[in-house]
């Protein structure tokens, strides 16, 4: 019989625009790219973020996530955009674009180390979060938040195998484990589908990939509206997993 005390047996955490900012920088860098596109082709009409989109999410499965993948796609759809007219020097300020956003600074979310501390309290935390391997790994680092969790998972993808493949090592049911972070797609759908529990607390920007998904009513499923609402809402789903245990007794 499963100590109902200990339930959830873990909660993880999303990294990037759940514990600190990642989707502003990445904003600014795709403004400051339209200005460097700007001597090349009307902006007015040349749909550069579909277009750009377009090819990241052709990248995906060659460069993987993070900003190195999105340097690389920057240059391959300036080429293409400009019908390769573009200077090197421009290429070149790309390239250095890319390079600033992996110097930028780590900012937490206001009120996230309280949040997770909190958590941390009561039930193990583990971070799940995907990306470039070492951009990752910086953050986690600069974050000072990595002394909270007992294990720090950076994976390639965030879907219903990648979790399975983690519940399996965690020696845990989806039943008993609870995702928190802003990415329906990455970090609630597939969670939820495989009969885990979630808590979505939403960013105020999310990369056009990360909405690609939709997760209907469920009772498995929370909204946080923040931070400092996070301790609740997994408090809650505490409650409803007990409940839900004894019950089955």
């Amino acid at each position: 019989m499963k100590d109902i005390r200990t339930l959830p047996r873990l909660v993880g955490f999303d990294g990037d625009d759940t514990l600190w900012r990642s989707e502003d920088y990445f904003a600014a860098a795709q403004a400051e790219y339209e200005r460097i596109l700007s001597p090349y082709v009307d902006l007015g009409n040349a749909v550069l973020h579909e277009r750009l989109y377009a090819v990241e999410k052709r990248n995906l499965a060659i460069f993987g996530y993070g900003v190195k993948g999105m340097a690389l796609s920057m240059i391959e759809a300036a080429v293409s955009m400009t019908d390769g007219r573009i200077g090197g020097a421009d290429v070149h300020r790309i390239v250095e674009l890319a390079k600033t956003m992996l110097r930028h600074p780590v900012e937490l979310l206001p009120g996230i180390r309280e949040a997770v501390t909190a958590i941390a309290s009561r039930y193990p935390v583990v971070l799940i979060t995907k990306g470039d391997l070492f951009h990752q790994e910086a953050k986690v680092r600069d974050s000072g938040l990595a002394d909270l969790f007992g294990r720090i998972e950076i994976v390639s993808e965030k879907d219903a195998t990648t979790y399975s493949r983690l519940l399996r090592e965690f020696d845990i049911e989806a039943g008993e484990f609870v995702m928190v972070g802003n990415s329906l797609r990455s970090d609630i759908a597939p969670v939820i589908a495989l009969g885990g529990w979630g808590v979505h607390m939403p960013y105020h920007l999310t990369w056009v990939h990360e909405r690609e998904a939709e997760v209907t009513s469920c009772d498995r499923l929370r909204e946080a509206s923040g931070p400092a609402a996070l301790p609740a809402a997994v408090a809650d789903i505490a409650r409803c997993m007990s409940a839900g245990a004894m019950l089955t007794e």
